[in-house]
């Protein structure tokens, strides 16, 4: 056999012992594998990741979990200052702060594949590591597009995660590519997204911008869980009802598409508004001119309770007060 040969060795699915996945937060971070949070600036991702820890590390329950034992946690950050922001922000979070620990980088800047990310997991006992911003811990000389590097990069990340049993979470930014499919707005390459098991998108709603919303954007280990949303108050999350169907699309566009419906109920009460009668063959020209079939505009009509007023030979539409 020459140097660059490998012995062929064949693996049996019958011999390979299945595992049970746990969890740190079911269903959106799995313990032993790679999460990504996203979003853009300023839209909760460090706040969301800041208030995980505290909650682990006073072994608090996560929604829809049961209470656990308190855990150590490795919370790196590349661009905000420990003392003055991070810490702060951890006690304003009522967060046990002796679990709560993090790598010296004042000689040498921490890189993915820095073996102290191991190190200081094994010395620790942590279960959970945060990275944030991922794009800030990649090393001088990767290129975050390059789907070869980036490859080796996260191999080495996932193994450490499978092998301590330890949930290791990114920060991630998102491009600019608006418009685009939640699954191309991650910031380099398609390569993080495929390594990570899950994949949660952060974003404010613009028509309610104090609200920020978590969706299950990739889901490998379970069924997706359903839309989480929360206000910043005090520098804290507050979880908010309502907002459990927001699609990753509602989200990059700012909340959800409105229906055609919808659109026909705000064509007629444009056209009505004031007590104004219209003729209803004017009103299905309207709704053609904009997309919209008679059908749906029917339906529009009678959600709003529109009358029908017949004058000589025509029906007028008028909206009742």
């Amino acid at each position: 056999m020459t140097q660059n040969q490998t012995e062929l060795r064949l693996i049996r699915m019958s011999e390979v012992e299945t595992q049970e996945v746990h969890w740190l937060w079911y269903p959106y971070i799995p313990q032993g594998k790679l999460t990504i949070i996203q979003g853009n600036p300023g839209e909760g991702k460090t706040t969301l990741a800041l208030w995980i820890a505290a909650i682990c590390s006073r072994g608090q329950a996560l929604p829809g979990m049961e209470s656990r034992d308190p855990i150590n946690i490795l919370y790196q950050t590349a661009e905000d200052g420990l003392g003055d922001t991070i810490k702060p922000r951890l006690i304003n979070a009522g967060a046990d702060l002796t679990r709560i620990m993090c790598i010296d980088e004042t000689e040498r800047t921490l890189c993915l594949i820095d073996s102290r990310i191991e190190q200081a997991v094994l010395s620790t006992s942590a279960k959970l590591v945060i990275l944030d911003p991922l794009q800030g811990y990649l090393g001088r000389d990767v290129d975050m597009n390059r789907a070869n590097e980036i490859r080796d990069v996260l191999k080495r990340l996932t193994t450490v995660a499978e092998q301590t049993g330890c949930a290791i979470v990114l920060i991630g930014h998102l491009n600019k590519a608006v418009g685009a499919n939640s699954a191309y707005r991650g910031l380099g390459s398609m390569d993080f997204r495929a390594a990570a098991r899950s994949v949660l998108l952060v974003g404010r709603m613009k028509m309610d911008p104090h609200i920020r919303v978590i969706v299950h954007d990739k889901s490998s280990l379970a069924p997706e869980g359903k839309s989480v949303a929360f206000s910043i108050e005090d520098g804290s999350p507050h979880w908010v009802d309502g907002y459990e169907k927001i699609t990753a699309g509602d989200l990059l566009n700012g909340g959800p598409t409105d229906s055609k419906v919808d659109l026909a109920e705000k064509l007629i009460k444009d056209k009505l508004s004031g007590g104004v009668s219209v003729p209803a063959s004017e009103m299905f020209q309207i709704a053609k001119q904009a997309d919209i079939s008679k059908r749906t505009l029917k339906i529009a009509k009678d959600n709003l309770g529109v009358d029908s007023v017949k004058k000589g030979e025509r029906w007028d539409w008028r909206l009742l007060c």
